[in-house]
């Protein structure tokens, strides 16, 4: 597990937003048994690793506080500073988990998939795009060479789609609602689409027709999962109707296909807005021990 307390300590007012999931699972898996030592603490990516996908007139605008009001808005969220060290950190977080998969197969990263980052701005209380810095970081490295991005967070991953339009080594796709945020789709390699009322059969049908047999065309040599919590049926920021097993199935899918290939994971947290956050808590918390599960059977 990739951790840190710095995760749910950003002020972010009154906001839907809920930066205490992060406090909530920690503590949830320590309390179900998991060892202090099993987490590991992210250091903030620096700026060179960011500037492999972000651009300096943006970072420099970040770093000094000068974004514009639009700039803010599009954001959605109170710009600050400590926003930005947050940001960062979350960044150096999901560099970290995708070694620790390459070292393991498997790794959680207790926050991450800030997908809706674009190259030049923010969006969708996202900032950074800590998937798309950690690929081309590990690329950079020589850590792979095609990395696939699976996203299921209910809302498309348009910065991510975007940021790698023209790269041939990183496969995106993205399973998300229609009639939704956020109204201009970007063109992920694959997209799915669904609108609100869509249940577990057509959700689950349609992800088993892709997976795994996008992984064997694109022979991935990592996958990036955004186990997004919010297409749940109870979320206050999407409309379809997948229950909680619908969910554990489509973490099964998507994990046991990759797994089964030899394809180390790296799960990132992405969205989740419940109108309880202890169901938001519960099913990232099915997630990982779904994944558990697997990695037993498989490694």
């Amino acid at each position: 597990f990739v951790y840190s307390d710095a995760y749910w300590m950003v002020d972010l007012g009154n906001h839907v937003f809920p930066a205490e999931k992060y406090r909530l699972v920690y503590e949830k898996l320590l309390h179900k048994g998991a060892k202090k030592e099993n987490f590991e603490a992210p250091e903030p990516a620096l700026d060179n690793d960011l500037l492999l996908v972000h651009s300096p007139k943006y970072l420099k605008k970040l770093k000094t506080g000068r974004l514009s009001q639009v700039e803010i808005m599009t954001m959605e969220l109170p710009y600050s500073p400590e926003l930005l060290d947050f940001a960062q950190l979350m960044v150096g977080g999901t560099i970290l988990a995708g070694r620790l998969a390459m070292e393991d197969g498997l790794s959680v990263h207790i926050g991450g998939g800030f997908h809706h980052a674009f190259h030049d701005h923010g969006e969708g209380f996202c900032i950074l795009n800590d998937v798309a810095v950690a690929i081309r970081k590990m690329q950079q490295s020589g850590d792979f060479r095609k990395g696939m991005i699976v996203d299921c967070d209910v809302h498309q991953g348009n910065g991510t789609a975007e940021i790698f339009a023209e790269d041939e080594t990183v496969f995106t796709f993205s399973m998300h609602q229609m009639d939704v945020y956020p109204a201009q789709k970007e063109k992920s390699t694959l997209d799915v689409g669904f609108w609100s009322d869509d249940s577990d059969g057509k959700y689950l049908d349609s992800l088993k027709s892709h997976i795994p047999s996008m992984y064997d065309v694109f022979k991935p040599d990592v996958v990036f999962y955004l186990a997004g919590a919010d297409p749940y049926e109870k979320d206050q920021l999407g409309g379809l109707k997948i229950t909680l097993e619908g969910l554990k199935e489509r973490d099964n899918i998507v994990i046991k296909g990759a797994m089964q290939l030899k394809i180390p994971v790296v799960i990132l947290f992405a969205g989740g807005y419940a109108y309880d956050v202890m169901d938001t808590v519960g099913i990232h918390l099915n997630t990982i021990k779904v994944a558990q599960k697997l990695k037993r059977k498989f490694h």
